[in-house]
């Protein structure tokens, strides 16, 4: 298991992205919704870095430096400001107040896990590089790399899967419903399809059942990426309808090229 980060963030949208970013990376995280949860968890757990948002209710983040770097226990864990403030002189106003460093949102995936890494001690640093055991310029993906159409109706999601595969060679196709998968589908020929089960115009099932009953796209290999829909009956009946794999996120990055590259090449 990678190092321990507690999350501390009032926002969900953000505090989801952040643990998504960090455990599919490899690191163990906690979450909290203010300081003072904050608090409690970091005095009773073992941490190796901490992410604080400033403006939250309860306890801000100024606050929760504070008390976190008076406290004999915790004033040597790496305390990080993640804050949407972009103004000049903000960076060292957060050092003033004890923070030990600094990461601007909105956050860029693979931006912001180079920077946790970094702000980690070196002995818990993780030595692959940020999308994967894969080095980005070591990627063996080919020159004129195939399409991947990624349906989801999350916004971040989709940003998340072009992250880890444009740096890989792919050219990433994106639709945030199926409706609009299946025109793109149309008129690119892709060749592989990521789709989420659980969307909110139409579901990942009735999608593949589109995709294979029109004689152009039934053999265009057919990926369900799902963090909701863990059930048996799912995966087999997503696996019946003819996708090649039923896959489960969170997962490692590696693990989920490694399983992209499986399916385009069996």
């Amino acid at each position: 298991m990678g190092a321990r980060v507690l999350i501390v963030e009032d926002n969900a949208m953000n505090r989801e992205l952040m643990d998504y970013l960090l455990r599919a990376f490899g690191f163990e995280t906690l979450t909290a919704v203010d300081g003072r949860i904050a608090l409690d968890i970091a005095r009773r757990e073992r941490l190796d870095l901490i992410l604080c948002d400033i403006q939250m209710p309860e306890m801000d983040g100024i606050e929760f430096a504070r008390l976190a770097k008076a406290d004999p226990e915790l004033r040597s864990v790496p305390l990080v400001a993640v804050t949407a403030f972009a103004m000049v002189g903000d960076r060292e106003r957060m050092m003033g107040h004890g923070f030990d460093g600094y990461i601007s949102k909105p956050l860029e995936p693979l931006s912001f896990i180079e920077a946790v890494n970094q702000l980690l001690p070196t002995s818990l640093r993780r030595q692959e590089d940020a999308a994967g055991s894969v080095p980005l310029e070591a990627s063996t993906a080919p020159a004129q790399a195939p399409s991947i159409l990624v349906v989801d109706d999350s916004p971040m999601n989709l940003q998340l899967k072009r992250d880890l595969l444009q740096p890989h060679g792919y050219e990433v196709l994106t639709a945030l419903t199926p409706t609009h998968g299946l025109r793109i589908a149309r008129d690119r020929l892709p060749a592989l399809i990521i789709s989420d089960v659980g969307m909110s115009e139409g579901s990942g099932f009735d999608f593949i059942r589109a995709v294979k009953a029109d004689p152009v796209l039934r053999d265009i290999p057919f990926i369900f990426l799902s963090s909701t829909h863990w059930n048996d009956a799912s995966r087999v009946l997503g696996l019946e309808l003819g996708a090649v794999r039923y896959l489960l996120r969170p997962m490692e990055p590696a693990l989920l090229l490694a399983e992209i590259e499986a399916s385009m090449h069996p």
